[in-house]
C-alpha cells in the first residue's frame, strides 16, 4: 500500500520506518529541512534505539522516501497519516494549529481518494474538524475519509511498540475506511480494536491519564512508606500480584516527565471542562507529580544541611532512559532548584545534552569527582554497574541520593555511603 506520513518527529519517523519495514511504500514529509536531510542520510534527528539502522535498511530497499512538501509527498498515497506536534497552550488546551495547517494543505492537494488518519494525540472531535477543514478548502471533487489511529509508543522502546503493539486502535466512520485500515495492518500480530473516531481519540487520552495516575499514586504511597517505615518496593510488589492492578507503572521515584503525560492530562482535563464534566482527579495526579522535584531537593538538604557553594553530581538528564529527550524532564526542575541555592552542578547523561545547564561530565565518575553528593535522576542501565568503591574515592562526601531506587540500600551502605532513596528506609 502507498502511505504518506506528515511529520518526521518521533511518532512520524518511527511510523514511517516501521510501515516501510512491513513492505509498504512510504513517503515521510516534513517542512523542517534539517530533519529530512538527516533522514535521507539514514539518520534520525533524535535518539531512538535501532531507528537510524532501520531507516537505512528501508531506504536501501527503496521503501521509504522523504519529501519537504505535502503536495508532492501525498500524490501517490492512499493513506495519509497526520503526525505533527500538538503542544499545550498556556491554558492547558492542545494547540491544533499545526494539524489545521496540514489539513488545509491536504485539501488543496487532494486529487484522488485518500484516507486521512490522525496519528497525533488530539482531543475528541478533532476528526470532525479535520473533515470540515478539508471540505472547506478542497478544490477538486475527490473523495476522502477520516480515521483515528492513536500511537502508544514509549520513547526508548518505540520500534518494538510500533511493530509488536499491545493493541491497534482504529477509529473510522465508513466501511471503506475500515477495510483500508484492516488491510494496512494485516501483517501486524496484535488485537485490532475498531471504534468510532471519537472513541479512538478518547482511548489515547484516557490511557495516558490512567498510567500517569498509577505513577502519582505509587509516589504518594512512597511518601507514606517513608513516614511509617515501610518499603515501597515491597508494597508495589504485593499490589502488582493482583491481576486487576499489575506491577507496571508502580515504580516509585521522581515521577513522570516528557512531552506526553502532562500534555495529555491537561488536554483531557480541559476537554472535560469544555463539556461541563468534573475531572479534578487529573489535577491531583499532576500536582503529586509536580512536587517530586522539591521533595527530592529537600532530601539533599537534609543530608548536606546547607547547599551554598556545594558541588552536586547529577546522573541522568533525559526524562527517561533510552532517549535524548529532555522535554519536561525532572532533572531540569531539580537542577534549577539547586542552582537557586548557589550549588555548582556537574551532570552526565549517555545521550541527552543541554549546553546551558551546569557543567557536562564525560562519564559518571567525572560527575562524582569532588561532589558532596551524587544524585541519580534517570535510571540508565549503565548506572546499575557503577564501581561504588571508585565513586566513593572520588567524592568529597560519600552521599548518594537515588531518585529512581536503582540500588538495594544495603548494597550501597556496605561501601560506606549514606544512601537515601524514595519510599524506603
Amino acid at each position: 500500500m502507498n502511505i504518506a506520513v506528515i511529520g518526521a518527529g518521533h511518532v512520524g519517523l518511527v511510523t514511517a520506518a516501521c510501515f516501510a519495514s512491513k513492505g509498504h511504500m512510504v513517503w515521510c514529509i516534513d517542512n523542517d529541512k534539517r530533519k529530512i536531510d538527516l533522514a535521507r542520510q539514514g539518520k534520525a534527528s533524535f535518539f531512538e534505539p535501532g531507528l537510524s539502522e532501520l531507516i537505512r535498511k528501508v531506504v536501501k530497499e527503496n521503501k521509504l522516501h522523504f519529501e519537504y512538501t505535502i503536495e508532492k509527498g501525498i500524490s501517490n498515497a492512499v493513506v495519509v497519516f497526520i503526525a505533527v506536534g500538538t503542544p499545550t497552550k498556556k491554558d492547558g488546551r492542545a494547540e491544533l494549529c499545526y494539524v489545521e495547517k496540514v489539513a488545509e494543505e491536504i485539501a488543496l492537494s487532494l486529487r484522488s481518494y485518500k484516507l486521512i488518519v490522525e496519528k497525533s494525540t488530539v482531543p475528541a472531535s478533532t476528526g470532525q474538524w479535520i473533515k470540515k477543514i478539508i471540505n472547506t478548502y478542497k478544490t477538486k471533487e475527490a473523495e476522502f475519509d477520516i480515521a483515528s489511529n492513536p500511537e502508544f509508543l514509549k520513547e526508548g522502546n518505540a520500534l518494538i511498540d510500533s511493530l509488536s503493539p499491545d493493541r491497534i486502535v482504529i477509529g473510522t466512520e465508513t466501511d471503506r475506511a475500515k477495510k483500508v485500515m484492516a488491510q494496512l495492518y494485516l501483517d501486524f500480530d496484535a488485537p485490532k480494536i475498531f471504534t468510532s473516531i471519537e472513541s479512538a481519540e478518547l482511548i489515547k487520552h484516557a490511557s495516558n491519564s490512567f498510567l500517569a495516575m498509577k505513577i502519582s499514586f505509587i509516589n504518594a504511597v512512597a511518601d507514606i512508606c517513608e513516614s511509617v517505615g515501610g518499603d515501597i518496593n515491597e508494597v508495589a510488589d504485593g499490589m502488582g500480584y493482583d491481576r486487576r492492578i499489575g506491577r507496571e507503572f508502580l515504580q516509585a521515584g521522581l515521577g513522570w516527565g516528557g512531552s506526553c503525560f502532562g500534555k495529555d492530562l491537561d488536554a483531557f482535563y480541559n476537554l472535560a471542562e469544555q463539556y461541563h464534566s468534573s475531572f479534578d482527579l487529573l489535577q491531583e495526579v499532576k500536582y503529586i507529580n509536580e512536587i517530586r522535584a522539591g521533595q527530592f531537593v529537600e532530601k539533599i538538604k537534609k543530608e548536606l544541611w546547607t547547599l551554598e557553594g556545594k558541588q552536586i553530581g547529577i546522573l541522568g538528564l533525559s526524562f527517561k532512559p533510552g532517549t535524548d529527550d529532555v522535554r519536561d524532564a525532572v532533572s531540569f526542575k531539580i537542577i534549577s532548584l539547586l542552582q537557586n541555592e548557589n550549588v555548582f552542578i556537574k551532570w552526565y547523561d549517555p545521550q541527552a545534552d543541554y549546553p546551558l545547564l551546569g557543567t557536562k561530565s564525560k562519564n559518571p565518575y567525572d560527575a562524582a569527582k569532588g561532589s558532596h553528593c551524587l544524585c541519580i535522576v534517570t535510571e540508565w542501565d549503565e548506572f546499575r554497574t557503577l564501581d561504588l568503591v571508585k565513586i566513593k574515592s572520588l567524592m568529597k562526601l560519600p552521599i548518594i541520593i537515588d531518585g529512581r531506587n536503582m540500588f538495594h540500600p544495603e548494597d550501597v551502605r556496605k561501601h560506606g555511603f549514606t544512601y537515601v532513596s524514595m519510599g524506603r528506609k
